[in-house]
């Protein structure tokens, strides 16, 4: 079984004018399929994979109802299909009445929703992302934020970076906080430092290949793989792609001879735990879904 935690859809109207736009701005990233339903599902098809999360962003405060419109849309036409994709909602920081947007979404059967902090221009610690946490763990919502630097923001301050994760961390104390591309994209040491350790999950999203396979081993080894959570941001990467990279993290590679790797448990227990076992638990699923 896989469960891929971080994936990305948009409507149809718009999904290949926002791609474009993404990744221009992203230093002309590739992107792996349409954007749509369809491609999604088609991604997943190849990769075997049951069940993606997709993530939406509200970039701005007045998006937050046709964002959600469809997400719902998206939730509704999954309910019963054995390959699922199961949509999140979007909230801004800079919404007014949060907490009856986060009673809204809850009460409309959203199991999470997204931040991004860069794209959202406000840092992590502002009293928005504070109220939404606490909505959050009022409302028993797991929330998702990006983490780190992203290409698409390159001279500016990093909204999201390990340090001050940490922070709100330990402010709120919610266990249902996941911070995406590994506690930190390209902020690896910091990771390793301020994070890891801490009760809060990390996804592997757009991170796998950006990543040493020895930073990788260090960072679960004291992170714990009960908290990890494979991920890509597809159509941002492939799905089959990843899936291979992290499965070949979990071999052993003849010859290899570093104290880490010789000491690191390569089981497929915890390999299981990664792909779909820990998703599983925290979107409360069955295995027989």
């Amino acid at each position: 079984m896989l469960v891929d935690f971080h994936t990305h859809i948009f409507p149809e109207k718009i999904a290949q004018k926002t791609l474009d736009i993404l990744s221009k701005q992203s230093h002309d990233i590739p992107y792996y399929f349409n954007g749509q339903v369809d491609g999604l599902i088609k991604e997943m098809e190849k990769a075997d994979c049951d069940i993606a999360i997709t993530l939406p962003v509200v970039t701005k405060p007045s998006q937050f109802e046709h964002i959600n419109y469809f997400a719902k849309e998206v939730n509704s036409a999954f309910a019963d299909k054995k390959r699922k994709l199961i949509s999140f909602g979007g909230i801004h920081p800079a919404c007014d009445d949060i907490d009856g947007k986060m009673a809204f979404l809850k009460k409309n059967g959203f199991l999470g929703v997204k931040i991004h902090p860069d794209y959202q221009n406000t840092f992590i610690d502002d009293d928005g992302y504070i109220k939404i946490l606490e909505c959050a763990k009022y409302y028993d919502l797991i929330v998702v934020t990006h983490t780190g630097k992203d290409d698409g923001f390159d001279g500016v301050p990093t909204k999201c970076p390990p340090e001050l994760s940490a922070k709100v961390i330990d402010r709120v104390k919610w266990n249902k906080f996941v911070l995406a591309h590994l506690g930190g994209n390209r902020m690896y040491d910091d990771v390793l430092k301020y994070i890891a350790g801490k009760d809060v999950y990390i996804d592997t999203a757009y991170a796998l290949k950006d990543i040493s396979k020895e930073k990788f081993v260090q960072l679960v080894d004291k992170h714990g793989e009960d908290k990890v959570l494979f991920a890509t941001d597809c159509p941002w990467k492939d799905i089959k792609e990843e899936k291979d990279t992290l499965e070949n993290y979990f071999l052993r590679l003849l010859g290899e001879e570093k104290d880490y790797l010789l000491t690191f448990d390569f089981s497929k227990t915890r390999l299981d735990k990664i792909c779909y076992l820990n998703a599983l638990k925290l979107l409360n699923l069955s295995e027989k879904i």
